[in-house]
């Protein structure tokens, strides 16, 4: 086990204001008015005029001292921050793409990005975009292909501007409920349907019983929610949770009132809570390595967090289901724990960029099989290193993209002896004109290491 660290503030499960929903409209439904291409005008203008500007350099996202994943797609930087840069998304990099790659869209995440439905590629490069929106047209879309397979100029004109005129969405699948488990092999629960207003942001807990009359070990958990969804994250309470701060089964809690303002008392539970799990994607599929497998404990019970985020003008549906694949316990070697590092002891001055450091030691020998890691808007770079041994200063894991930390698992677990660790390193931009702490609320700051051992 980690040595003693504070437990008890945890998460604002990514309660932050998001770049919108995200995973696209209707099927087939028309694509809301954009602004009207310019004749004659180079296809990257046509490009940024037409589709960055309006759709991704907006408020809380490409745009900013502080934009999404470090990219800025405001007209006077876009450019540049696009050709031959190396994607934040470390599958991205991993698979060799860069944000374009001029004369390759296969290669570019800009068009992997804009491409629906989500998952067409092989791996996790987060959510699609636009989000909270409308997605891009077939029109549109097989511009930005045209411009970037053409060398993705600066200027000229190398591709179709009449394409632009085409405002039929592309083609995504009816969102179809989550087949649960058979019986034996697991168990599911669900955010029942909700309603989202329009050019809202909800986000809500439900508490739930999983059904289980004696412990189960959890080897895999699918996840399904429906279009516009930002994240869907999972928890148990600490074992020091007053009684009567226990959520009442299949209530649902708010943590924002219509009128936008957060629900303080609906929050204060938040603070026991324990990370168990979650998936920024519409889709998602997590398998723990062979051998290792979740305790569930007898008549468990798990608050389900989603966020939703329509910035349409009209109203949408959400919906989420989890399902927890079990094994029998004969075929765990290892029960997995989860990690909860915190540090809360930053601070940072307003109008300045600071580092904080620290180290969690482990008091026994650890074996590390996955890492995430939760920051909020101001945060900048988030750092996992090893503390201690021949590994000493490694960098394992890095997120520079505040609101869409991956979950990393690794193929050779990270093995660490008693008395080495782990290290966060996490920078902020803090452009307020106020002092930041470790605290609950999306104005607040965070930097806590999320991950899976035993």
């Amino acid at each position: 086990m980690p040595s003693p660290t504070p437990l008890r503030i945890l998460l604002l499960a990514f309660a932050v204001a998001a770049c919108g929903g995200d995973s696209g409209s209707g099927a087939n439904a028309d694509i809301p008015s954009q602004p009207a291409p310019v004749d004659g005008a180079a296809s990257f203008a046509q490009i940024q005029s037409t589709i960055l500007t309006p759709s991704c350099a907006t408020a809380n996202c490409h745009v900013g001292t502080t934009p999404q994943g470090n990219l800025s797609l405001a007209a006077d930087v876009a450019y540049g921050n696009l050709i031959n840069a190396l994607p934040t998304n470390s599958n991205a990099r991993d698979d060799g793409l860069r944000r374009v790659s001029p004369g390759k869209p296969d290669s570019s995440l800009l068009y992997h990005k804009l491409v629906f439905p989500p998952g067409h590629h092989a791996h996790d490069y987060g959510n699609p975009m636009p989000t909270g929106t409308a997605v891009l047209s077939i029109g549109q879309l097989e511009f930005v292909r045209q411009w970037i397979a053409a060398g993705a100029p600066k200027t000229g004109v190398v591709a179709d501007a009449s394409l632009l005129a085409n405002r039929s969405a592309q083609v995504t699948q009816p969102f179809a409920p989550l087949a649960a488990p058979a019986p034996g092999e697991g168990f599911q629960l669900k955010v029942d349907q909700f309603p989202v207003s329009a050019n809202f942001e909800r986000e809500l807990f439900n508490y739930r019983k999983v059904g289980n009359t004696s412990d189960v070990y959890v080897s895999r958990i699918e996840t399904s929610m429906r279009p516009f969804s930002h994240h869907f994250v999972f928890y148990t309470f600490s074992s020091g949770i007053p009684p009567g701060l226990i959520p009442i089964p299949g209530v649902v809690r708010d943590i924002r009132k219509p009128d936008g303002s957060m629900d303080l008392l609906n929050m204060i539970a938040m603070g026991y809570h324990v990370f168990l799990g979650g998936s920024m994607q519409a889709q998602s599929n997590y398998v723990f390595p062979a051998g290792t497998a979740l305790r569930l404990p007898a008549d468990a019970a798990i608050d389900l967090n989603v966020h939703y985020a329509n910035h349409t003008s009209a109203p949408v549906q959400g919906e989420a289901y989890v399902n927890f694949y079990t094994i029998p316990q004969s075929q765990v070697v290892h029960t997995l724990s989860t990690l909860n590092l915190q540090n809360t002891g930053m601070v940072l001055p307003p109008g300045a960029v600071t580092t904080s450091t620290k180290d969690f030691l482990f008091n026994a020998p650890t074996t590390i099989t996955g890492l995430t890691s939760h920051m909020h808007a101001r945060g900048t770079k988030f750092q996992i290193r090893i503390v201690g041994g021949p590994r000493d200063g490694e960098i394992v894991y890095e997120n520079t993209d505040w609101e869409h930390p991956q979950i990393v698992s690794y193929p050779q677990p990270i093995v660490l002896d008693k008395g080495q660790g782990l290290r966060s390193v996490v920078t902020w931009n803090n452009t307020t004109t106020r002092t930041l702490t470790f605290g609950l609320t999306s104005d607040d700051e965070m930097a806590i290491i999320f991950g899976y051992y035993y």
